[in-house]
């Protein structure tokens, strides 16, 4: 999440999209109650031709769905299933939901309301950081500013969220990463500036990283967050930093290393190999950016793509997925998909 969802979310009398834009049942109107569905929720694909901004390894740049900025929903965060279909977070919507590749979505809970939201930064209520596992759970982050409500969330398959972690209401829970071998979550609190971990089972939180390098400089420090390596890989959204936070042999953390700075915006990322190759989301400048590890980067997407204040960035197979949520521009939450090219360390496949 970028310091750019401040904005407030759309008023339901704002203007909506008026091309690929299915109705919305009334149903779907924001409500504080937790629930799960299918639905269409403001979605239509897209077979467009793609735009020409695209550049390796990514290919093929096409917007696979677009979201209804009215309802709020603007995709935060994404994980990907087996058979394809992508979960996303829809931060002012308070909502998970599932999009199948035949492209329906599916509600799969809305978060209760706060009576009195006073989330730090950001004043709203938001779902953030998403994580999967195996089995299929789904884990994810709310933050409220309130104590009963703040903190990690899991949502078991058919079934209802239950909180399992909770944090103080000062925080903001951001980037979210799950280490299944450990047992344990990983999660970014932007307002704080730390990370921490969280047992897979559920219990009280610890501050497992404070590094300074963390912190932010004005409101968004820590951010996108991923488990790599053996080590923690955190955005700082404020400084543009990109840093790798080695896990120790006794699972504490150490010194936070700077691994690429000069990346205003950003959020959070994916890896896509080999080695420490990524691809990050660039909020604020509405890009997507390659680093293949070796200290050069370049763009891949950008908004003549489709982007618009893209935040996070999900993989699988040949397929790569950049949700974006307008929180600045405005205009045209959409998911955004393209080919993904595997290439080698000489540069070829």
């Amino acid at each position: 999440m970028s310091p750019l969802s401040r904005v407030a979310p759309a008023s339901p009398v704002a203007p909506r999209l008026r091309v690929w834009r299915m109705s919305v049942p009334r149903a779907l109107a924001p409500r504080a109650s937790v629930l799960g569905g299918s639905a269409a929720l403001a979605l239509a694909l897209l077979a467009g031709t793609p735009a020409v901004a695209v550049a390796p390894p990514l290919s093929e740049p096409r917007i696979v769905a677009h979201f209804d900025l009215a309802l709020g929903a603007q995709p935060e965060n994404i994980a990907v299933e087996p058979d394809g279909s992508v979960d996303l977070t829809f931060s002012f919507a308070r909502r998970l939901g599932r999009l199948d590749p035949d492209g329906r979505l599916t509600v799969l809970a809305t978060m209760p309301a706060p009576d009195h939201p006073a989330t730090p930064v950001i004043g709203a209520a938001v779902v953030s950081g998403l994580a999967r596992a195996h089995d299929g759970t789904l884990y994810f982050a709310y933050a409220t500013g309130t104590e009963d409500l703040t903190g990690i969330w899991r949502l078991c398959p058919g079934g209802e969220p239950e909180r399992i972690s909770a944090f103080p209401a000062n925080s903001l829970p951001n980037g979210l990463a799950l280490d299944e071998r450990s047992g344990v979550l990983y999660s970014a609190d932007s307002a704080l500036g730390l990370v921490r971990v969280v047992p897979l089972a559920g219990g009280a939180p610890e501050v497992w990283s404070d590094d300074a390098r963390l912190r932010p400089v004005g409101a968004f420090g820590a951010n996108g967050l991923k488990v790599h390596g053996r080590a923690v890989w955190v955005g700082n959204t404020d400084s543009g930093s990109l840093l790798r936070v080695p896990i120790g042999a006794d699972g504490a953390a150490g010194p936070a290393e700077v691994r690429a700075d000069g990346l205003p915006g950003l959020d959070d990322f994916a890896f896509v190999g080999p080695g420490d190759a990524l691809i990050a989301a660039l909020n604020t400048s509405s890009e997507a950016v390659y680093l293949p590890g070796d200290g050069t980067r370049h763009t891949v997407l950008d908004a003549s793509d489709g982007l618009s204040n893209p935040t996070s960035v999900g993989v699988r197979g040949d397929t790569v997925y950049v949700p974006s949520a307008a929180f600045y521009t405005r205009s045209d939450p959409n998911l955004v998909a393209a080919t993904l090219e595997r290439w080698a360390p000489g540069g070829r496949r």
